[in-house]
């Protein structure tokens, strides 16, 4: 049985959205690409600009955590799960096109507004063809890969602040720099991005991205699951190749490895758990640190309740 607090907050969020996309103590490892993480209190996937305010506003009321999660491709959500609201935002993964313009919502996946793109002869994102995440995420991290980034098309974000007020910040507002932007600084949430890009022609289009692709797959071990890349490119460095200079490839902790394959990545070869991913992240950066006095900066999120500092809940 729910606690009686939660038994309140599921009843008022009741009144406010559909029941159908409120779901209760949900296990977050199926909604991770690492397959780990606790359960949520409550896990809410709307489906509406208006349902997303609403609980955003009810929660700010009522000072109750709120996170927000998009695909789960660049995050560690901790074995102890989530506290309070989960606000999923895959469904609003509407892709709409005008002229050359391409405006995704915020739960749609980068790759197929790029494969949108090229449908419609559009050139600029190429490079996202491979990165397995959200419009959502994308913006929170500028996302980049292969020489481009979003700050090089994004022309506007329509974003939601934590009383749950709609802004829409032009580019220069949205501060895109290397993996950073104000949606992290001023904790905002993406519900849509618009792309202006370039007419082009399609079979170069499609040229490009099969070769990113390639790359892509005969670099990246995207046999197991992962996080993706999880250190930043530290100053006169790359982070894989230091990594791999440390002798750190195949490392293992619990069901977590060092990927032999591309030393940046972190895969689950054995039912690993997120602090299995925690220790290994620790331990590698304290190695490089000794060995090369570079520190190493986590690219990937950790969020989320160590398992310990948890309660057990009634089922």
């Amino acid at each position: 049985m729910l606690h009686r607090m939660s038994k309140n907050i599921l009843q008022d969020l009741e009144q406010i959205i559909p029941k159908e996309i409120i779901k209760v103590n949900e296990p977050l490892k199926k909604y991770t690409y690492t397959e780990t993480g606790g359960i949520a209190d409550f896990y809410i996937s709307p489906k509406r600009y208006e349902d997303v305010q609403q609980v955003v506003k009810y929660a700010y009321t009522h000072n109750i955590p709120v996170t927000y999660l998009g695909n789960g491709s660049n995050i560690i959500i901790r074995d102890g799960g989530i506290r309070g609201i989960v606000l999923s935002l895959l469904e609003l993964n509407h892709i709409q096109a005008a002229d050359a313009t391409i405006v995704a919502g915020s739960g749609a996946s980068i790759i197929d507004v790029s494969r949108k793109a090229r449908d419609l002869s559009l050139t600029g994102l190429e490079f996202a063809c491979g990165i397995p995440g959200s419009i959502g995420g994308a913006v929170y991290m500028n996302a980049g890969a292969y020489g481009g980034e979003v700050k090089d098309i994004i022309d506007y974000a329509r974003v939601i602040n934590e009383k749950g007020d709609m802004l829409q910040l032009t580019h220069n507002e949205l501060a895109l720099d290397y993996r950073n932007s104000v949606i992290q600084s001023e904790h905002y949430v993406v519900l849509e991005a618009a792309f202006t890009l370039t007419p082009g022609n399609k079979e170069d289009i499609q040229t490009v991205m099969d070769d990113l692709t390639e790359r892509r797959e005969s670099k990246q071990p995207l046999e197991y699951p992962s996080c993706g890349s999880v250190f930043r490119r530290p100053p006169g460095h790359f982070a894989g190749k230091l990594i791999q200079d440390a002798e750190l490839q195949g490392h293992r902790i619990g069901g977590v490895e060092v990927s032999t394959k591309h030393a940046g990545f972190m895969v689950n070869v054995d039912n690993g758990t997120a602090t299995d991913y925690e220790k290994l992240i620790k331990h590698v950066q304290y190695v490089v640190k000794e060995k090369f006095d570079v520190t190493l900066e986590r690219e990937v999120r950790i969020i989320g309740e160590p398992l310990d500092n948890t309660t057990s809940k009634e089922s």
